[in-house]
């Protein structure tokens, strides 16, 4: 290689940076190494992981090397050395490739909250960076993936510039015939490493990390910049702004069989009428509360040791207990809006970011002489839900702004038992008005930045384990403080998630960030059940409606779960989808073979093959679905504007 100094210096710099990419690979895989059960993975498939991610990381290096590659090959040719072209390549590389090592270094902590790789689905929040930067700052945990990247960063500089002061001018050039062939040779393999594959069918792709039974280190092979440029690269493929998954017209008939819906009669090709009973309404107040972060996972009910959320487990015990719900989504926005309005999830579409008008709980409510009030710890702008909220019938806004500055303890606003407090005193205001209220809450201590106040004490040593603890304390204050009201015995409290935590996960799609309590609280109206029948926060308003007894048009792909029952029920995981039963998982990616799991007996190996009549049933009715609120979005038939 002495004679090939150029392609010596380039091998030099690939090495150094697959070697960074390694590091970074190395702390998410010791920051999530819970997820690898060593008695059921080998240590060769954690290697292997690892060699997968050297094929993924190659693929970004290839891009970015090739043209001071082609640069520093052609130069090679003439006897005089041009240090300006040698400068240039170095800042060529030493930019784009910090770039590459910031992407990585904020990928781990993305992971560690969303269980999935770097991509656009990041930007959700870009036009809140404010918010986000300050929420950023104010979790310690970001500090420290921060030093050892600042030194990784600091070591990447002096490396580099250590191999650029490579002399490239050599006593002994090899003939010219031979310079080209090893030239162009070399060139060659780095297209081939570029593609990541040898087969001329396809390129690398995302679905290539996928070589084992473990999801995690099936993600852990891919290398987050590769992630996000793919997820860029498809947003902008006009294919992929809006669902189309099936035909429009199969996918309507298909949902309308799927509702009992034989004659439609709206313009909404799945509006319908939902009568009250012969009994009278029971208008009883609405306190809906969405839990931030709140998986079944973390509950001793389903399992969970740590005795975590011993209020909830004791709530669910002397009410309607709903124990297969699942959330829409894994963002806050999918559950706010999922939950409210029940309208699944749709990749990375973001439902509240254009002011659209839904037929939902707040409407219908409001349009039977409900008040409706919305409460939240922060911003109420953060993800445009006031703007959202208040353009589909919510009255009152309640948030950071109206709590005193000196409860507001990060950027996350004020802790969650501040805001239930707060609270009691708006509530018994709208109690004394003559009309029956909605209440919505959105919890946001179990999320980072993590707050718990001095004057709680946990049990736990673990922070992740502590804000739970605390977050269900909040929880049990509030019910305490609002049975001392006299509107108590008159309100219905339902608590739900917006999404879980990715506790556990076996599969490419997280379970425990979507399962969900579901628990409809009336401790004068309702005796303890369970039931065990799927279900969805889409289904939580029609539920909500047929407890109250209240007629409505029901222009939404929800069910009441207490008089309906659903075959499956769609999740939503950005970039696929998955479909339940209460026995099996159906993973649906584009450009690949669905995958069927039988997580009841929590089995890892692909049944799509022995149950194809099943799997292709749950794919139809998760396609359908989700092409019909697509259908309705673009063709304005989210709202009925007839009275109910």
């Amino acid at each position: 290689m002495r004679k090939f100094p150029n392609i010596l210096l380039i091998l030099k710099t690939y090495g150094l940076i697959l070697s960074i990419f390694f590091v970074f690979r190395l702390i998410l895989f010791f920051t999530e190494i819970d997820r690898v059960n060593f008695n059921d993975v080998s240590l060769i498939t954690v290697i292997q992981s690892f060699i997968m991610g050297v094929r993924f990381d190659t693929v970004i290096t290839g891009y970015i090397m090739l043209l001071p590659t082609l640069m520093l090959v052609i130069s090679s040719f003439f006897k005089a050395q041009y240090p300006i072209i040698k400068r240039i390549i170095f800042f060529w590389i030493f930019v784009l490739f910090t770039i590459c090592f910031v992407i990585s270094g904020a990928d781990i902590p993305y992971f560690n909250h969303f269980y999935s790789r770097f991509s656009i689905g990041a930007f959700a929040w870009f036009d809140n960076p404010e918010f986000v930067l300050a929420m950023i700052l104010q979790e310690p945990k970001y500090f420290l993936i921060a030093i050892p990247f600042t030194i990784v960063l600091i070591a990447f500089y002096k490396v580099l510039k250590k191999i650029f002061s490579i002399n490239l001018s050599t006593k002994s050039s090899p003939k010219m015939t031979f310079k080209i062939v090893v030239s162009l040779f070399f060139i060659l393999i780095m297209l081939v490493s570029i593609r990541g594959r040898v087969q001329r069918k396809s390129p690398i792709r995302i679905g290539t990390a996928y070589f084992s039974d473990n999801s995690f280190l099936n993600k852990l092979g891919l290398n987050p910049v590769f992630t996000l440029m793919r997820s860029y690269i498809d947003s902008q493929n006009k294919d992929n702004q809006t669902v189309k998954l099936i035909g429009d017209k199969t996918a309507i008939k298909n949902v309308q069989k799927y509702l009992g819906i034989t004659y439609p009669e709206f313009d909404s090709p799945i509006a319908r009428k939902v009568l009250a009973d012969s009994l009278p309404a029971n208008k009883k107040n609405v306190v809906l509360i969405i839990m931030e972060s709140m998986s079944t996972a973390k509950m001793s009910r389903h399992g969970n040791r740590n005795n975590l959320t011993p209020f909830l487990d004791s709530l669910s015990h002397q009410s309607y207990y709903f124990e297969n719900v699942y959330t829409s989504g894994k963002h806050t926005f999918n559950g706010i809006f999922s939950t409210l309005f029940s309208f699944p999830a749709l990749f990375n579409q973001h439902p509240m970011k254009q002011l659209k008008q839904y037929n939902g709980l707040s409407s219908s409510l409001f349009k039977h002489g409900y008040s409706t009030t919305y409460f939240t710890t922060h911003d109420s702008q953060f993800d445009n839900v006031e703007g959202f909220l208040r353009d589909n019938d919510f009255q009152n806004i309640i948030s950071q702004a109206n709590y005193p500055v000196s409860e507001v303890k990060s950027t996350l606003g004020v802790p969650d038992d501040y805001m239930f407090r707060y609270s009691i005193n708006e509530l018994n205001t709208l109690a004394k008005q003559d009309q029956p209220f909605l209440a919505t809450f959105m919890t946001t201590s179990d999320h980072g930045p993590y707050y718990i106040p001095d004057y709680f004490k946990p049990k736990s040593t673990d922070i992740k384990q502590k804000i739970v603890e605390y977050a269900d304390w909040s929880l049990q204050q509030f019910i305490a403080l609002s049975s001392k009201q006299k509107w108590f015995t008159n309100t219905l409290f339902v608590f739900i998630a917006d999404h879980g935590s990715p506790l556990n996960a076996k599969y490419d799609i997280a379970l425990n960030y979507h399962h969900s309590p579901l628990i409809f609280y009336a401790p004068k109206n309702l005796s303890p059940k369970t039931f065990k029948n799927i279900g969805g926060q889409i289904d939580i308003y029609p539920t909500i409606m047929g407890f109250l007894n209240l007629p409505f048009t029901n222009n939404t792909l929800g069910i009441d779960l207490i008089k309906e029952t659903r075959s499956y029920i769609m999740i939503n995981d950005d970039d696929k989808f998955g479909v339940l039963d209460t026995t099996h998982l159906l993973i649906v990616k584009k450009d690949e073979q669905p995958k069927l799991f039988n997580y009841q007996n929590k089995e890892l190996t692909n049944s799509f093959d022995q149950n194809k009549d099943k799997a292709t049933e749950m794919e139809t009715y998760g396609k359908s679905n989700l092409q019909v609120f697509q259908y309705m979005l673009l063709n304005g038939k989210t709202i009925i504007k007839n009275k109910e």
